[in-house]
C-alpha cells in the first residue's frame, strides 16, 4: 500500500500493483473491473476472443529494424508510483537526435524515444478508455527509463487504422486518477450497482452482471392474503 512520509508519497509495494489493463475496464465501466478483478468474473464472447488474438499477433513477433525505428513486443511495464504493472503490445523506439530526449539501447548508437501502441479490435471510441490504458503504458515507460514520452498511438483491427494519442496533460491526469480509483476500488472490496446503459449489450459480462430477471416472490403478506379470498365459502 502507499503511504505518506513526512510529505512524500511512497511508491506502491510490488505485492500491491494491479493489472494495467484494468484501467481500461475502469473507465469503460466501474462495474465491469470490479466483476472481472475483484469477483474474478470473465466470459468471452466473439469481440474478446477476436480481441484476444489481435494482441496475441501484436506481441508475439520477433522484434524488428525498420530504418529509424526498432520494434520491441510484449515488453513488461510497471510503475512503482502508480501501482499498475502489464505489458505493453507494441513499444516502438524511434531515433532522435542527440539533443533531444531519448534513450539508449543495448548494442546500438544514437539515441532513441519510446512510443507505445495498443491493440483494438474495433473502432475509435469517443470514451477514453483505450486512451488511459495507453497512456498509463507510457507513463511506467517514462518511470522506467527516465524519458519523456509525448504521443503513442492505437492501432484499431475493425478499421485497420491508427489513432495517434498525444499524452497532454489531461489524458495524463486522467489517467493517474482511474489509477487511484482502481486502487480504491480493490480496497474496499465491493462490486458497484448495476446502472444499465446501451454499451452493456456488447460487454461479455451481460449475462453475469444482468442476468434475465426472474419473477418476483409473493411476500407472505401477499400468500394469505390471496388463500383467504381464494379459500371456498
Amino acid at each position: 500500500m502507499q503511504s505518506a512520509i513526512a510529505g512524500a508519497v511512497m511508491p506502491y509495494a510490488e505485492a500491491d500493483l494491479l493489472p494495467l489493463s484494468g484501467l481500461q475496464h475502469l473507465v469503460f465501466c466501474e462495474r465491469q473491473c470490479a466483476l472481472i478483478h475483484l469477483e474474478q468474473a470473465w466470459r468471452e464472447n466473439q469481440l474478446t476472443a477476436e480481441g484476444r488474438v489481435l494482441h496475441e499477433r501484436a506481441d508475439s513477433g520477433p522484434t524488428e529494424s525498420r530504418g529509424d525505428v526498432r520494434i520491441g513486443r510484449g515488453l513488461h511495464l510497471q510503475s512503482r508510483r502508480l501501482g499498475l504493472a502489464g505489458r505493453a503490445d507494441v513499444v516502438e523506439f524511434r531515433r532522435v537526435g542527440a539533443t533531444e530526449n531519448g534513450v539508449r539501447l543495448p548494442g546500438l548508437e544514437n539515441h532513441w524515444r519510446p512510443f507505445p501502441v495498443e491493440y483494438k479490435r474495433g473502432q475509435s471510441k469517443q470514451i477514453d478508455c483505450d486512451r488511459v490504458q495507453l497512456c498509463a503504458q507510457a507513463l511506467c515507460l517514462e518511470e522506467m527509463l527516465q524519458v519523456s514520452i509525448p504521443v503513442g498511438a492505437l492501432f484499431y483491427g475493425q478499421v485497420r487504422r491508427r489513432e495517434e494519442v498525444a499524452f497532454d496533460e489531461n489524458l495524463r491526469d486522467s489517467t493517474e486518477r482511474a489509477a487511484r480509483r482502481f486502487h480504491d476500488l480493490m480496497a474496499c472490496g465491493q462490486t458497484p450497482i448495476v446502472y444499465r446503459e446501451p454499451k452493456c449489450r456488447r460487454c461479455s459480462l451481460f449475462e453475469v452482471c444482468l442476468p434475465p430477471r426472474k419473477r418476483a416472490r409473493r411476500s407472505v403478506g401477499r400468500y394469505l392474503e390471496d388463500a383467504v379470498t381464494k379459500a371456498p365459502g
